[in-house]
């Protein structure tokens, strides 16, 4: 006997302004019970102290998620200079306490040399695994594990404000880069230690602000349509992003409907002029420029599919 589906089937991506006090999987479980989706996933986990941008997928749009794991992100946030913390944020414990002695003009030069790409070692309070546990595991136990620095490249760093031991900057970065590192990296610099107390994620690829909702707005709007007798799908369904919005930053590959067939089987197909070898495209088909999936070029200049549409068999 089949098991009975638990939700709906939806597509898409709501891009979701979390809110401080809760982990990014909480967030998810609040926001999935409120569409009553069957499947979903978020792009790339806040810390439960942080606000801000966290696009959250839905059914198809979750095989792509990983593209925007990987894409650039903007943050602001504000640094408590003197006090060290086990977290490097206010979540945790203070363990050193330090008198600043800090000018504008050293904060600056410092702030500079973050600039650029450097090698960061993650935090052990951070979701990376170690022998298929995550860090924050082995840090909640007293463990400490070897990690591996990684590459990041920090694009901009402004200083938006200094005074009464706070530091208050607005930051863009590559994937894959703790802030709450860079801070507590500042604050051995200066000599005086530093934690996290506010961080917000302000942006996430080239999605839009301005179409950022809160658990707030979406369970208001659930009550609402329930109110007045309205399907909640019909309400909810018009603040989601199209599937191919987590892969927008990939250069597009148009093909023939009649190629389209292939793709979605699985096989590669000549697509005339593509980018060079190796290079992620995503895969529109005809004039509509309907999106069916993600593909690379492979050595013979074929585009490969990578990932495709489960619902998009039937394309004419």
């Amino acid at each position: 006997m089949a098991r009975r589906r638990k939700g709906r089937p939806v597509d898409g991506v709501i891009l979701l302004d979390k809110p401080t006090g809760i982990s990014s999987n909480d967030a998810l479980q609040k926001v999935k019970r409120i569409f009553f989706a069957e499947k979903a996933g978020h792009t790339g986990a806040l810390d439960p102290l942080a606000t801000g941008m966290l696009p959250i997928c839905f059914g198809e749009a979750t095989k792509f998620s990983q593209f925007l794991l990987d894409s650039d992100k903007r943050y602001r946030v504000i640094a408590k200079l003197g006090e060290r913390t086990d977290t490097s944020d206010s979540d945790g414990e203070v363990v050193q306490t330090r008198e600043v002695k800090v000018d504008r003009g050293q904060l600056e030069r410092c702030i500079a040399k973050f600039r650029g790409t450097t090698d960061q070692v993650p935090s052990m309070y951070s979701a990376l695994k170690y022998q298929g546990r995550k860090l924050y595991e082995y840090a909640r136990e007293g463990i400490e594990v070897p990690r591996e620095a990684r590459k990041i490249t920090v694009y901009s760093v402004e200083l938006l404000r200094f005074s009464n031991n706070e530091v208050e900057m607005e930051l863009h970065v590559s994937k894959g880069t703790y802030i709450r590192t860079i801070v507590d990296d500042l604050g051995e610099m200066l000599g005086c230690g530093a934690h996290v107390t506010f961080l917000r994620r302000t942006g996430v690829s080239n999605f839009p602000v301005e179409r950022m909702v809160t658990l707030e707005q979406l369970e208001a709007m659930l009550e609402q349509a329930k109110a007045d007798d309205v399907v909640p799908s019909e309400v909810l369904d018009q603040l989601l992003l199209p599937t191919d919005t987590a892969v927008q930053d990939l250069p597009e590959v148009n093909i023939l409907p009649a190629l389209a067939v292939y793709i979605l089987n699985g096989n590669p197909v000549n697509a005339g002029r593509v980018p060079a070898e190796g290079t992620q495209v995503r895969i529109t088909v005809g004039q509509q420029r309907d999106f069916i999936g993600v593909g690379v070029i492979d050595r013979e200049g074929m585009l490969a599919p990578k990932r495709v549409m489960a619902n998009k068999q039937t394309i004419q």
